[in-house]
């Protein structure tokens, strides 16, 4: 998110986190005059989104943001995961999937980590707007909680209910409840926490 009074028109909705992106590529890229107001609620948790940027320029934006965890979003090392967690911020790192994705490729990162992201694995770097087949989490052990993303909407939100005996955390979601690149749609969000919450 980036917009000021759309963030706290979320807030009201009380989501469990809020993301926000500093990868100058991405079309919802926060930009450089990037201010979170204050006044939102103290219980969302506050993510920055990176890809392949330096522990040095993620800690200070994070510290400078009062940002919460790290979304890594491209090739981190795990022992850049290990080095940021051990500075006292949360790590989330994300994997791409498709159907040859092999579950071991997280093994390293188990210990340095949170959470992982698994999303739809697409040309570049952040969503594709489109689900990958959620049979391959059958391949993983489920140790470590995970956030579940890629194409995720009010028209197959309610599948998420089959993944319920696996180790989800949360969904993530982004281009689905949208209007425009970083700009959400609170109905749709609220129609998306109507149906989740008598599950969740």
């Amino acid at each position: 998110m980036r917009d000021p009074e759309n963030m706290v028109q979320v807030s009201a909705l009380q989501p469990d986190y809020m993301g926000f992106i500093f990868y100058s590529k991405s079309k919802r890229f926060v930009g450089d005059e990037f201010v979170i107001p204050t006044g939102l609620s103290k219980s969302i948790k506050k993510v920055g989104v990176f890809v392949n940027e330096t522990n040095e320029r993620i800690q200070e934006l994070m510290m400078l943001r009062q940002l919460d965890l790290a979304q890594l979003h491209g090739e981190e090392s795990a022992e850049q995961c290990a080095n940021l967690k051990a500075s006292g911020f949360g790590v989330i790192k994300v994997f791409s999937i498709d159907e040859q994705f092999d579950f071991a490729t997280v093994n390293p990162y188990k210990k340095v980590v949170d959470y992982f992201l698994f999303d739809t694995k697409g040309d570049g770097y952040g969503g594709t707007g489109q689900t990958f087949n959620w049979k391959q989490l059958n391949n993983y052990d489920q140790e470590i909680p995970f956030f579940l993303s890629g194409g995720l909407s009010n028209s197959n939100i309610t599948d998420v209910v089959k993944l319920k005996g696996m180790n989800l955390h949360a969904v993530d979601v982004n281009s689905g409840v949208e209007i425009a690149p970083g700009l959400k749609d609170i109905n749709k969000i609220k129609q998306l926490k109507q149906t989740l919450h008598p599950d969740f």
